[in-house]
């Protein structure tokens, strides 16, 4: 058996560490952590999906702790909750329905069967009270006393009674936990095939002979461009070349190898050539319960550009992306800083930097990774559920995420 605890541990450090690129990656080992958590859990006779929610929200708190720029660790965490909440309710409905189908169906039998009327609770509690009566003349003859019989009937029924409780439970218990699990594997091949469904959208967008401009090296966005060039659309590809780590030459390459028509152009290119240009299309860090999005940095210029000449600004997301979160939030955390040695070369500027020799001042590098798109510069979303509109956010906010999620943190017990 697996030992939940060092998968966590290790799943921690791996966060702590940068070591898994990319929010797909993330999310997907996140899902199947979570099933390991659940399929190990053991879970009280009462109250099995509140012990369930708290054991992955103990887990949830961790994780977002231990990397919280990568918002799909606590994207998944609060799905996997929805799933568990959603699922509890559904066994919840299913056995209320169930007693009142049996209930009318045991009418129904009593009806056909003999006229019988149906014990009602004034019925029972009349034959609770002929307990309390005198023995009757049968029971004298018989020779069993009337106290005892009824006492025995009663814990008998009793005893029936408990052990039926208890199955009951025991297999409810299993059952939650299954209809969870099969539900988060489902979660977890909707993250592997989101590349693919999205770019099954790609020949509704892209036509003949646009030119389409992106930034940053996203898979996403490269699954999508080539779905369209498979469906015989030509078209030709404006990449910046997303300095200072310079993501757009590896995207480029990749499309190049994949013959796409490839153009490269430097980033203060932009508002120049944005006039050319028939629709921007980009991937997403994280898209907010506002419809901003998280994106690598320079992306906010490019909207800007597009949004002054009106070209539409598109972006690319998976639903694993989704955060039901507000930018505006203090436990939101939007950006973080690279090294400066993507910008400059410590050497060539050592005595700008070099503080103790007096001379000037030091030379302070900022190197962010992220840029925020406010949702009136968006055009559209593209996810594997379809097209959706910023302001359209909000309602698939409601699917995935139950309102009770949005803090991971527990309530402190009383």
């Amino acid at each position: 058996m697996l030992d939940t605890n060092a998968l966590v541990h290790d799943f921690l450090n791996k966060l702590k560490r940068r070591q898994i690129e990319g929010s797909k990656a993330t999310a997907k080992l996140t899902a199947e952590l979570l099933r390991s958590v659940i399929s190990q859990q053991r879970l009280p006779n009462t109250n099995q999906a509140g012990a369930l929610i708290d054991a992955i929200k103990a887990i949830g708190e961790q994780l977002v702790a231990a990397n919280p720029v990568e918002l799909a660790v606590g994207n998944i965490v609060r799905r996997v909750l929805h799933i568990i909440r959603e699922e509890d309710l559904s066994l919840t409905t299913s056995a209320i329905g169930g007693l009142s189908l049996s209930a009318i169906s045991d009418d129904e039998n009593d009806v056909e069967q003999d006229n019988y009327p149906v014990l009602s609770a004034a019925a029972v509690a009349a034959a609770a009270r002929n307990a309390l009566r005198a023995p009757s003349l049968q029971t004298l003859l018989e020779g069993v006393p009337h106290s005892a019989a009824v006492l025995h009937s009663n814990s008998s029924a009793d005893d029936s009674e408990e052990k039926t409780k208890s199955t009951d439970k025991n297999s409810r218990s299993r059952k939650l936990k299954h209809n969870v699990i099969e539900t988060v594997n489902d979660l977890i091949q909707d993250i592997a095939t989101c590349h693919e469904e999205i770019a099954e959208q790609a020949v509704e967008h892209i036509h003949h002979n646009e030119v389409i401009l992106t930034l940053g090296s996203s898979r996403t966005v490269i699954e999508f461009l080539c779905a369209a060039k498979e469906k015989k659309r030509s078209f030709r590809v404006f990449v910046a070349e997303g300095a200072p780590r310079y993501e757009g030459h590896i995207l480029a390459n990749e499309l190049i190898s994949r013959g796409l028509q490839t153009t490269v152009i430097t980033d203060s290119a932009v508002f120049a050539m944005i006039s050319r240009v028939n629709m921007v299309i980009v991937g997403a860090h994280a898209v907010m319960a506002n419809g901003g999005v998280i994106a690598p940095v320079g992306l906010s210029m490019v909207a800007l550009a597009a949004q002054r000449h009106a070209v539409p600004f598109v972006v690319l997301a998976g639903i694993h992306k989704l955060c039901p979160l507000y930018p505006h939030k203090p436990e939101v955390l939007l950006n973080e800083l690279k090294s400066p040695s993507d910008l400059l070369d410590f050497g060539e500027f050592s005595d700008c930097m070099d503080s103790a020799t007096g001379i000037g001042f030091p030379l302070h590098v900022v190197n962010p990774a992220f840029d925020y798109v406010p949702p009136q510069l968006v055009t559209l979303f593209i996810t594997d559920t379809g097209g959706h509109n910023p302001s359209y956010m909000y309602r698939l906010i409601a699917d995935y995420y139950s309102a009770d999620d949005l803090v991971l943190q527990r309530k402190p017990t009383s």
